[in-house]
């Protein structure tokens, strides 16, 4: 316990979590500071780069293993299955209707890379080791998740719908609301073809390749500015987070609120238990288990906005980021990487 109240400290005084919680203050006292949106971009492209090629570095030094397509397979797996687990709790326990059920189990399975990148900052900061092709599953978890939501949504849509009960469609006989059903096709495109995604992939396979080039760049360039970038990056997560508070007031209820916590939690789990069951190290396992419960707020909005527009981005968007976000880097971190510890002195 004593471990991992230091562990929780370290984490909440650490410089990326501080400047987290100083964007959300910021924009919850009324300061009218906002990064220009193309500076935004480009520290976002920029750390998923950073990521991508460190890991691929790290692969060319270390090599892969039989551990590498194992955890693939699994990371594919957990991103597949756990909307449906999203999606049976939101029905039974907020009440929330199909469509923005469906919606919001989209992001409960897909992936936040800057969750994934703190945890990792962490993990250095810490010198906990992890296995470099982390990143590799990272990426491998962005899409399965939006399909499984989308299969969901179309056996809901499929079906007739009281009249009022889904914004669209048109009006069948007897009153009866008939809603298209979302175009799987090009919701996948959006998900696998996504900036994140390919530029994760891209700059895995660079850094791969470059082999002792790509180590030496990492050393000289890369390891020098990342910290820095994040900081600044997750400033401004936090003024976004902070606008996000403001607009939640009667859109988000107690339990859809309570949900965007359980379910992080659940994730973790379900991301510990694969770990060490996968024998993970233990910055492996603490990974898989951020990347379970993290929520996207990139790549599943864009797809349900392309292929579920009957959804409300109100909901599922404020789910991820305001409230699953925040959550995860003030309180989980610190959480999955004690019982990452404890999990890894237990490996299999």
């Amino acid at each position: 316990m004593e471990t991992a109240l230091i562990l929780a400290a370290e984490t909440l005084t650490s410089p990326m979590i501080l400047f987290f919680v100083l964007g959300v203050a910021i924009t919850l006292v009324q300061t009218e500071l906002v990064l220009p949106s193309q500076v935004s971009k480009v520290l976002s492209l920029y750390l998923l780069f950073v990521i991508g090629f460190k890991g691929g570095a790290s692969v060319a030094e270390f090599g892969a293993d039989g551990r590498m397509l194992t955890t693939l397979a699994a990371g594919a797996l957990l991103s597949f299955l756990m909307p449906l687990l999203a999606f049976g709790l939101l029905r039974a326990g907020t009440g929330l209707d199909r469509v923005n059920a469906a919606a919001v189990s989209a992001h409960y399975g897909s992936i936040s890379i800057v969750t994934f990148a703190t945890m990792a900052a962490l993990l250095k900061a810490s010198q906990v080791q992890y296995e470099g092709w982390m990143v590799a599953v990272a990426a491998v978890m962005e899409a399965p998740a939006i399909l499984m939501a989308l299969v969901i949504a179309r056996s809901a849509l499929g079906q007739p719908a009281l009249a009022g009960g889904v914004s669209g469609g048109t009006m069948g006989t007897g009153g009866v609301a008939t809603v298209d059903r979302p175009d799987l096709g090009d919701a996948m495109r959006h998900a696998l073809t996504n900036n994140a995604v390919l530029l994760l992939f891209g700059a895995f396979a660079f850094g791969w390749v470059a082999g002792e080039l790509g180590a030496e760049w990492q050393g000289s360039f890369i390891e020098r500015h990342f910290p820095a970038v994040l900081c600044i990056f997750l400033l401004d997560q936090g003024m976004g987070v902070g606008r996000g508070l403001k607009s939640a007031i009667g859109q988000i209820n107690l339990r859809l609120g309570a949900f965007a916590i359980v379910m992080p939690l659940i994730g973790a789990v379900l991301g510990l238990l694969s770990g060490w069951a996968l024998g993970l190290s233990e910055g492996g396992i603490a990974l898989l288990a951020t990347l379970c419960a993290s929520a996207s707020y990139i790549a599943a909005p864009a797809a349900m906005r392309a292929a579920l527009p009957e959804a409300k981005p109100e909901i599922y968007l404020t789910l991820s980021l305001c409230f699953s976000f925040p959550f995860n880097l003030i309180v989980g971190l610190p959480l999955y990487l004690t019982a990452a510890g404890w999990l890894a002195g237990a490996a299999p």
